[in-house]
């Protein structure tokens, strides 16, 4: 390689890491900016109730108490929401361990079942899940692939049912021997919009109204698109991704989601005799 070929593959190099850290500062702009929604929110709340309190526009002790209550259930679901961004936050930067190992994707689909059909039942929603092969196993942790798996499909149903939409949850999985991936497909009758969270996240105020601060504070909650980014976190420190389709008919005019998550397949000497 003569000199000007070798500085030909500097700068492809230079120009790959700077691609590379351009795309990881945007992310990592995103992140901030779902984050501090997602904890603005609560605090807002929070904050707004005890103006309310402290300004004497409670009409009556008993209003007063249950404007304390509200603001003790606002700081204790932002908490909740604190300690599952910390979480997801050790795994990423290697503070908290995973066990990775070969496990039986059948085994962890027949647990998430467990676990989420009374939930669908109750709701009126029919889940369908297409065990595989006993054989196949993919490679990452129990728990936290478990974790991945219920939260999208409880968020699923929350969302189906907030809305009075009526379908079927089908849960599917796809083997590529090519990539060495498993992907597990969880297909709803909802649109993709609903995952997702508007673009100017941090130019939104939340309605600080006595009737809006009573009304949003018993409905905390990280919102979906948080949630999918969460997950995705959580697949990817485990060598996986997730990615949320659109196979919605225009012609039929009926939306279908598709959350896909993907994890590496097992290789064949790692399994379990």
């Amino acid at each position: 390689m003569n000199e000007i070929e070798a500085i030909e593959e500097q700068l492809k190099q230079t120009q790959l890491a700077y691609q590379m850290a351009a795309q990881m500062s945007q992310y990592k702009a995103g992140f901030l900016a779902r984050t501090y929604h997602e904890l603005r929110s609560p605090l807002t709340s929070l904050i707004g109730m005890h103006q309310l309190i402290l300004n004497n526009l409670c009409e009556s002790p008993e209003e007063e108490r249950e404007f304390i209550q509200s603001a003790y259930e606002s700081a204790q679901k932002l908490m909740k929401i604190m300690d599952d961004l910390i979480a997801v936050s050790q795994v990423e930067y290697g503070t908290a361990e995973l066990e990775i190992k070969p496990l039986q994707l059948a085994f962890i689909l027949s647990e998430v079942e467990k676990l989420t059909n009374l939930q669908a039942t109750h709701n009126r929603f029919s889940l369908e899940i297409a065990f595989p092969d006993d054989r196949l196993h993919v490679m990452g942790d129990r728990a936290r692939l478990q974790q991945v798996l219920l939260t999208l499909i409880d968020t699923a149903i929350s969302l189906m049912r907030k809305k009075s939409i009526e379908g079927i949850i089908k849960v599917a999985t796809v083997t590529s021997a090519e990539s060495k991936l498993v992907e597990i497909q969880i297909d709803l009758n909802i649109p993709p919009a609903m995952w997702s969270e508007p673009v100017n996240l941090l130019q939104q105020t939340p309605d600080t109204t006595p009737e809006a601060i009573k009304s949003f504070s018993k409905q905390l909650e990280i919102s979906p698109g948080m949630k999918i980014l969460l997950c995705g976190n959580l697949l990817e420190t485990m060598g996986g991704n997730l990615v949320v389709l659109d196979l919605s008919s225009q012609e039929e005019n009926k939306p279908l989601t598709r959350l896909q998550c993907s994890i590496p397949l097992a290789p064949f000497q790692d399994l379990p005799e």
